[in-house]
C-alpha cells in the first residue's frame, strides 16, 4: 500500500513500540514499595491511567506545564482514591517515577521483528512527545535505539504533536519530504491527524481499543505493518 512511495518511517515511541502502561505499572509498584505505601496497584491504575491521559492531552495543548503534569496526575489520582498523601511525598514519588520508568524495558510484541523487517529497506525515525531525559534511556534499555536515525522530541522542537512544527523539524533533520514519509502511532489526534495534515501517509496502531474510523487504516498488532510495506 505504501511501498511504492515511502522511503522513511516515523514511529511514535510510548504506547506504540515501548509498552508504556506495563512499564509504568511496574514503576509504580517499585516506588510505592520503596516509600512504604500500601496501595492496591490495580485500583490505583484504574484511577490514574485516565487522569494521566487527560493531563497529557492538556500538556500537548500547552495548557499545563511539565511540572504541573507530573504533580497533578498523582495528586488527582490519590484524591480520587481518598488516600491522603502530602505534597512533599507527591514530589518525591514524581521524581522517583521519572528516575525508574526507563529502567523497565518491555516493548510491544512484534517490535523487534517489525524493525528488523523494515530496517534494510527504509530509514527509521522517532517523533515523541515524551520527556527528553528519559526517551533515550527507554530506547537504549529496550535495545531498539540502534534502529533509528533521527529522533525528535517535543522539548527539542519547542512544540508537541500534533503541532506541525515538530513534524516539519523531523522531516528537515531526516532530509525527506512528507509525501515519502509514513507516520505510525497510537494517538489519533497527535500522531495520525497531526502527520496527515502535513501530507504524511499514516497508519494507526490501535493500542487503546478505539472505535474504527475512516481517517486511515488501523492495526491491532505491529506485525500487521508488514502487510503494508
Amino acid at each position: 500500500m505504501f511501498k511504492d512511495k515511502v522511503t522513511d518511517i516515523f514511529f511514535d515511541l510510548d504506547h506504540t513500540l515501548w509498552d508504556f502502561e506495563k512499564n509504568s505499572a511496574l514503576t509504580f509498584e517499585k516506588i510505592f514499595e520503596r516509600n512504604g505505601l500500601q496501595i492496591d496497584l490495580d485500583k490505583f491504575l484504574e484511577v490514574y491511567v485516565p487522569i494521566n491521559l487527560q493531563y497529557w492531552k492538556l500538556y500537548r495543548e500547552e495548557r499545563v506545564s511539565k511540572a504541573e503534569l507530573r504533580f497533578q496526575r498523582l495528586s488527582k489520582a490519590f484524591k480520587g482514591l481518598n488516600i491522603e498523601v502530602d505534597d512533599h511525598l507527591i514530589h518525591v514519588l514524581s521524581d522517583a517515577y521519572i528516575e525508574h520508568l526507563s529502567t523497565f524495558n518491555h516493548i510491544f510484541p512484534g517490535t523487534i521483528e517489525v524493525l528488523d523487517y523494515l530496517k534494510p529497506n527504509y530509514r527509521l525515525h522517532i517523533i515523541t512527545n515524551g520527556f527528553e531525559e528519559i526517551q533515550e534511556k527507554k530506547m537504549r534499555n529496550s535495545n531498539i535505539r540502534h534502529y533509528f536515525e533521527v529522533i525528535v522530541n517535543s522539548e527539542m522542537a519547542g512544540v508537541k504533536k500534533p503541532n506541525p512544527k515538530i513534524f516539519e523539524l523531523a522531516l528537515s533533520l531526516a532530509k525527506v519530504e512528507s509525501k515519502n514519509s509514513l507516520m505510525i502511532g497510537d494517538s489519533l489526534e497527535a500522531d495520525i491527524i497531526g502527520a496527515k495534515n502535513l501530507g504524511f501517509s499514516v497508519l494507526h496502531f490501535n493500542a487503546h481499543q478505539e472505535p474504527k474510523h475512516q481517517i486511515c487504516e488501523m492495526i491491532e498488532d505491529l506485525n500487521e505493518i508488514k502487510s503494508f510495506l
